[in-house]
């Protein structure tokens, strides 16, 4: 059980999904390694994408009658391939297949929208349902081949026949040739007529109607190469306001763009940064104030970053310093060393915000993920593990011990596994269920049912 006065967080594992059939492992291979998770915005579909360039899209069941207070659990809805390797032959590059980000579309129609990306093409998926199929045609037979017309001496009405429900996933836009460098980011506009990409020197617009252009908004490239200092390293539109974006850098800092001002958004509208404290320089302060992650809250008037050790919460109506820190594993600061030489500070944590942003929700190591929560300032680190998962258990808090005396139900900071990490997770819109990714496996955690 969570300590009291934490609020209605995630206490309850209710499943745990993996992304390969069945719930053994048989070994993981690259391919199966989930890169991104996003739900849809109504927390009824989750997607994750995967090194090998799939899409698993999980449904949520409709709540039982017979077990109302029993919620709808996630199960297997589509699965399709979305990327497949390429190879640029006049820059002699293999293209990866990895899925980088999913982003979902509001459902306007029974189909649903989705965007994927891999380092250099964005493809517009619709995902729809078809339970009919149409019999009775005149110039085909039933298998589908073409009769001999002079032998067609009667006309047919097609009819439609119930069929088993099958899920289809179709490709209705591609947009490539648009990147010179990786595709980090994809954010859907709030006139949901645009979205841009982002890559590391340059962000672009698009409409979703046309497919051969896009609209250059940002671009930090220097003239000389050499003269480079930072590069872009995620990028969001503001939720309501489908003038304003965020990007951020791999100098920690934060620039709020404003498309009303000018076509290419070179000057930003604001600028945050948080000033150093010269007592914590040391080798590795660029690297660990890299941004990784940037995400406007649900009101729009916060921005969340996630660098390397902490989460940092920021007005934006206050440039100078961020509102709220959080330090996520600050016992890691004695270990950048050798993090640095295994190539772990690199990795790059999301952050996520819970529905009515009072909750944030971030990735660490040893399958370790950690919550704080705004209004009581407590946190709260949890474990997705198969060892303690079982269906309808409270997950119990983990610590971790730096030096000293370890006590029964703590971990030293020297056993954690760094090759165990969790780097994307998700929120549902409007409940307390998140969808952590562990490697290959997708848990899916609920606040405990009364």
């Amino acid at each position: 059980v969570l300590p009291a006065g934490f609020g209605n967080l995630m206490q309850d594992v209710l499943w745990c999904f993996s992304q390969v059939k069945g719930t053994i492992d048989i070994g993981v291979t690259e391919a199966d390694i989930i890169s991104t998770v996003e739900f849809n915005h109504t927390g009824e579909l989750l997607a994750t994408g995967d090194k090998g360039g799939r899409v698993v899209i999980f449904q949520r069941e409709q709540e039982s009658k017979q077990q109302p207070q029993r919620r709808g659990e996630y199960n297997v809805y589509s699965t399709f391939q979305s990327h497949e390797p390429e190879f640029d032959y006049l820059k002699s590059l293999e293209i990866e297949e990895k899925i980088n980000k999913i982003r979902w579309l509001p459902q306007h129609n029974a189909a649903y929208f989705l965007l994927s990306t891999n380092d250099k093409t964005v493809k517009l998926w619709k995902v729809s349902e078809r339970d009919k199929r149409p019999e009775g045609y005149n110039l085909k037979d039933e298998d589908g081949r073409l009769r001999d017309p002079s032998m067609i001496t009667t006309l047919r009405v097609p009819v439609l026949r119930p069929m088993d429900l099958m899920v289809e996933a179709t490709p209705r836009r591609v947009f490539a040739n648009a990147h010179t460098y990786h595709i980090n980011s994809i954010s859907v506009n709030s006139d949901y007529e645009t979205y841009m990409s982002a890559d590391d020197l340059r962000i672009n617009l698009w409409n979703f109607e046309i497919t051969n252009q896009s609209f250059n908004i940002v671009d930090i490239k220097p003239a000389n190469m050499e003269e480079l200092t930072e590069v872009i390293t995620a990028a969001e539109f503001h939720p309501h306001h489908c003038n304003t974006f965020v990007y951020s850098s791999s100098k920690g800092t934060i620039r709020l763009c404003d498309m009303r001002a000018s076509a290419l958004c070179d000057r930003h509208a604001k600028f945050f940064e948080e000033p150093e404290d010269p007592s914590n320089r040391s080798f590795f302060s660029e690297i660990i104030s890299s941004i990784s992650d940037v995400k406007f809250s649900h009101s729009g008037r916060f921005v969340m970053t996630r660098d390397y050790l902490t989460v940092k919460v920021w007005d934006l109506n206050m440039e100078n310093r961020p509102m709220e820190t959080y330090q996520v594993h600050d016992y890691l600061r004695s270990k950048l060393c050798s993090l640095y030489e295994n190539d772990c500070i690199f990795d790059k944590f999301e952050c996520v915000w819970n529905g009515s942003d009072s909750v944030i929700m971030t990735g660490s190591y040893n399958n370790f993920f950690r919550m704080f929560d705004r209004n009581t300032k407590r946190d709260v680190t949890l474990e997705a593990s198969r060892e303690n998962s079982k269906p309808r258990a409270i997950l119990k808090p983990r610590k971790v011990c730096v030096g000293g005396k370890r006590r029964k139900d703590e971990i030293s900071v020297d056993s954690l596994d760094f090759s165990k990490k969790i780097l994307h997770t998700a929120w549902h819109p409007s409940e307390n269920i998140i969808a952590v990714a562990a490697t290959n496996n997708l848990y899916i955690f609920q606040d405990k049912v009364n």
